[in-house]
């Protein structure tokens, strides 16, 4: 969240001296003021709005409408120091976290919380900033002293977890957290349930379930804990895990919410029949939940069970348009309910390949909140069936409601016309909208990509950054700049710049991942390159991630594996060019 910039309020707020703890210059006061600072037991300082107090925070406003945060923090900073004035220093943090400068936002912070110790807001970001930045001395001993002190305790904890997160490195994070919960967590479920947490997050899911189970020792009702016994037990003992959380459902059968959670992980682990076992015990226990045809419906389509999902979405839809008939839409959510259903319908014909039903299901959809997607998603579908005048007859039927929905349709048409194999027109469509609509980041990219896949290098690059530049955080852009380099094997060393960014930003993309691990085996670093690779591989198991991790494993000498790897590539996709060339490349042939 941005900070709303301007410190006009506060330049009028502190010039108000029947309001504020500023004094206004009596009227006897002299030509020339003399500036004073009054402390008040548990006030704000009495001074006296000199006009150079005055122009100092007209020029911290300038520099702040201006975009120079920096400067605006420093010269809040200074008058913060100058007057003893909390508000100033609070200002001050404000503005250097607008800037995003963390240096300058921790000084401001310690100086807000130095003006106003008794203020939580101020301690608290004091702290959190010396977290991030890795200055932990006595910060343990400090927050387990707040909690100890704390009128409620269950916010002092959360407040500590939310400073202590801040932390970068989480294994350091679990130990200071630990320190800090010492004396609360042999009674508290909230700081074991915070233990659990932080050693997940530090890579320890055998502690995680152990503080778990610990959490439930103390409170055995904890929804909250048995989820977490369920979530993390699955990665240590995923029997176990289940077992122990059909055992808690069947002293709570209403936790609704958890049977729903296990129904979900069950299907993740391809064990339809039993979260279908478990989703028919919870209709027969509330057979007015209705919301449960649609889980089941769900579950079926992930099992391939086409047939028995489309029955049971057309239960459930005919239920819903009742609810429908007899009540306003404004008074239920009905008409979002089926035009749910029909969007899971849609994505059942896609996979049955059945194009004109999934048009057919697009089309009934009636929620004006959808009606746009469902409008855009009908072109593509024609796109798919070769018929590019119908899409494009669509598209340009839609009456954009604002700007961002002018941006999707243009995006959508030029890549209706890429995936056609037409990227000529695509990059002409981009490059129409992007003299339409200049700065759109969106736009921009797309363009980007498309002509990288033409060979135009330098053009891709311009725009990768010019993209930066209008959005930095948008982490494809990062990434997808810091592959080329990587793939083309220049300017590693800003390609490693923009890939941790890129991580720093989605640490999770199976993308990221791979590019990083790519950009490591380019230098050597097989080892950190397999363990990216595989997390990649893992989320994608895509021919090209396949590619890259086959020849790691190669690098390695550990070449039966690599074998398997690419032989998982090529059946997922036999043209892959990037499997292909490095096959070709390193002799191998696949059997």
């Amino acid at each position: 969240m941005r900070f709303p910039v301007s410190v006009m309020p506060v330049v009028l707020a502190l010039a108000a001296a029947h309001e504020t703890a500023w004094a206004a210059p009596p009227a006897a006061a002299p030509a020339e003021p003399v500036e004073s600072i009054h402390l008040r037991s548990g006030k704000p300082p009495a001074v006296n709005l000199t006009p150079e107090l005055l122009y100092r925070l007209l020029v911290a406003e300038l520099s702040a409408q201006n975009e120079q945060y920096d400067d605006a923090a420093q010269q809040l900073l200074s008058l913060a120091r100058d007057t003893l004035d909390p508000r100033l220093a609070r200002r001050a943090f404000q503005m250097a976290m607008t800037g995003r400068n963390l240096a300058l936002a921790l000084r401001t912070a310690r100086e807000w919380a130095a003006l106003d110790p008794s203020n939580p807001e101020a301690v608290a970001a004091s702290l959190a900033l010396s977290a991030s930045s890795g200055q932990t001395d006595g910060l343990a001993r400090t927050l387990s002293r707040r909690i100890a002190s704390a009128s409620d305790q269950d916010r002092a904890i959360v407040q500590a977890v939310g400073i202590v997160s801040k932390m970068t490195d989480k294994r350091l994070a679990l130990d200071v957290l630990e320190k800090t919960l010492a004396n609360v967590s042999g009674t508290s479920v909230l700081a074991r349930l915070a233990l659990s947490d932080a050693a997940w997050a530090a890579g320890e899911p055998v502690r995680a379930v152990d503080e778990a189970r610990r959490a439930q020792a103390l409170d055995p009702t904890s929804q909250d804990a048995a989820q977490r016994v369920l979530e993390y037990g699955l990665r240590v003992e995923p029997m176990r895990a289940i077992k122990d959380t059909y055992a808690f459902l069947d002293r709570h059968p209403d936790q609704r919410g958890l049977q729903l959670l296990l129904v979900s992980r069950l299907t993740g682990l391809g064990s339809y029949d039993e979260a279908l076992s478990l989703l028919d015990r919870m209709r027969r226990r509330t057979p007015e939940d209705f919301a449960l045809l649609y889980t089941e419906a769900e579950v079926n389509a992930r099992a391939g069970r086409y047939d028995a999902a489309k029955n049971l979405l057309n239960q459930y839809i005919t239920i819903q348009q009742q609810r429908r008939q007899s009540l306003h839409d404004g008074a239920t959510n009905a008409q979002a309910d089926v035009s749910d259903a029909r969007l899971l319908l849609v994505q059942i014909a896609e996979r049955q390949n059945d194009l004109h039903e999934a048009i057919h299901q697009l089309r009934s959809i009636d929620e004006p909140t959808l009606i746009f997607q469902a409008r855009t998603h009908e072109a593509v579908l024609y796109g798919k069936m070769g018929d590019l005048n119908r899409a494009r007859a669509i598209l340009d039927a839609i009456k954009p409601a604002d700007r961002r929905e002018r941006v999707v349709t243009r995006l959508t048409l030029a890549t209706i016309y890429r995936d056609a194999g037409r990227t000529d027109q695509a990059v002409e469509l981009l490059k129409a909208a992007d003299l339409e609509m200049p700065d759109t980041s969106e736009i921009k990219y797309d363009l980007g990509m498309l002509l990288l896949q033409q060979g135009k290098t330098a053009e891709f690059e311009a725009l990768m950054r010019r993209v930066i530049e209008l959005d930095s955080e948008n982490a494809n852009a990062y990434n997808s700049l810091g592959y080329t380099f990587v793939e083309q094997n220049r300017n590693l060393d800003e390609a490693r710049g923009l890939l941790e960014r890129a991580l720093e930003l989605d640490p999770e993309s199976a993308y990221v991942l791979d590019s990083v691990g790519w950009y490591l085996f380019r230098i050597r670093d097989y080892q950190g390159a397999l363990e990216y690779l595989r997390r990649s591989y893992d989320q994608l198991p895509s021919a090209d991630v396949a590619a890259h991790l086959g020849e790691t494993l190669w690098e390695l000498g550990r070449r039966d594996e690599a074998r398997r790897i690419w032989a998982e590539g090529h059946k997922a996709d036999p043209d892959n060019e990037a499997l292909k060339e490095t096959l070709n490349r390193l002799g191998v042939r696949l059997p």
